[in-house]
Formats: structure tokens, C-alpha cells, sequence
């Protein structure tokens, strides 16, 4: 694998307390999972790594206003955010957790629907900086990390998925993902991506 930080950036989606924490809404759907595969630490792994190379770290963040009132409701899954009323705007579990909190160089993009780029300007801001290259990772893989990517795909970009910083539900839903995604983009692991970020600065010109 050949990475170039300057065109490269990491999706982290969805590393927020409601979506990843041990006591968020979506806890007892996902907080097993990136438990035991080390989600937080793996992403952390990457956005470091992106950080150090020179490349572009971008958060997603799915978030509402306090009342609702911008919520459409058209899927299962956006139907527990408003039965559970998780994910209001100015919550603290809405929030970046801790241990991945965005450094004043990244870019947070929060968004409404299930995939990043509905409704935001995320597209705009990655060609603005002529980012061409998405690494993603994040939770939940079968939903907004493929959703997202599946359209970064649609619109040109290079898809890079770090399977094993990215999590679902179950392994089953993940490995369905990622089989998926398989063919829309490179499955690659946290490692490989961090050697090749590092096998890129070595080689670039002083």
C-alpha cells in the first residue's frame, strides 16, 4: 500500500460517547464490539498517524438540535434516536469522546442523516484541500462508515477502509461490510496503514 499524507485524510466516524461510550444510547448495540476489538485506541492509532505523516484528520459527528425538531425519522435506526432522545446538540455524550478529541488542525463535520456527506459540505472541504485519498474507520461499519464511503466512492475518491479500527454490532454485520466494501474500495489494517504513512514521509524530499 502506497499512501500520500498530503492527499490523504481519516474518516473517524461516529467516535462519539452516545455511539462508542459505555454508557450512550447505542451502548448496548455497539459498546461490546469496539470494547473488544479496541476501537478508540485503533482509531486514535490512525488519526495519530495521519497527524505525524502530515495528512488531515476529519471527524464525523451525527447530531441533532436539543428539541428534535430537525430529526426526519425514516429508518429503525433514526427511530431509536428519537425514542431514546440521544444525540442532542450541547450533550456531552454527542461529543467527540475523550481520548480521540479533535486538536485545533482537524475538521469536525456534523451531519443529520446516516452517511457524512448528505447535507453537509464535506465534499467541498476535502476538495478544497485536495484530499483524494479517505481512510475510514469508526462505528458502525455496516451503516455510516459504509454509507459514507460507498458515496466517497461515487464521487471519485481513492476508499481506504482500516478494518480493524472500524466496528457493528455483531462481527457478522462487520465482516458483511467489510466484504461488501471489499468492492468499492482497499480493505487494509491499522498497521499497513500506519506503515505506509510512515514509508511516505521517509521518502519525500527535505
Amino acid at each position: 500500500m502506497e499512501l500520500d499524507p498530503r492527499t490523504t485524510a481519516v474518516i473517524a466516524v461516529h467516535c462519539q460517547g452516545d455511539i462508542v461510550g459505555p454508557t450512550g444510547a447505542f451502548a448496548d448495540f455497539f459498546h461490546q464490539q469496539v470494547t473488544e476489538h479496541h476501537i478508540v485506541e485503533r482509531v486514535a492509532a490512525i488519526t495519530e498517524a495521519v497527524r505525524d505523516a502530515g495528512g488531515t484528520v476529519v471527524y464525523t459527528r451525527v447530531a441533532w438540535k436539543p428539541d428534535h425538531s430537525d430529526l426526519h425519522v425514516n429508518s429503525p435506526l433514526l427511530g431509536i434516536v428519537a425514542q431514546t432522545g440521544c444525540l442532542k446538540e450541547g450533550s456531552e455524550l454527542a461529543e467527540i469522546v475523550e481520548p480521540l478529541a479533535p486538536r485545533t488542525a482537524d475538521i469536525v463535520v456534523t451531519h443529520q442523516r446516516i452517511g457524512a456527506f448528505t447535507g453537509t459540505d464535506l465534499d467541498t472541504i476535502l476538495h478544497d484541500r485536495n484530499l483524494t485519498t479517505l481512510v475510514f474507520a469508526g462505528v458502525a461499519t455496516n451503516a455510516s462508515v459504509e454509507g459514507t464511503a460507498r458515496v466517497a466512492s461515487d464521487l471519485g475518491y481513492r476508499v481506504v477502509i482500516a478494518a480493524d479500527a472500524c466496528s457493528a454490532a455483531t462481527p457478522e454485520a462487520h465482516a458483511a461490510s467489510i466484504d461488501s466494501l471489499a468492492l468499492l474500495g482497499e480493505i487494509a489494517t491499522v498497521d499497513e496503514i500506519r506503515t505506509a504513512l510512515t514509508t511516505a514521509v521517509t521518502r519525500t524530499p527535505a
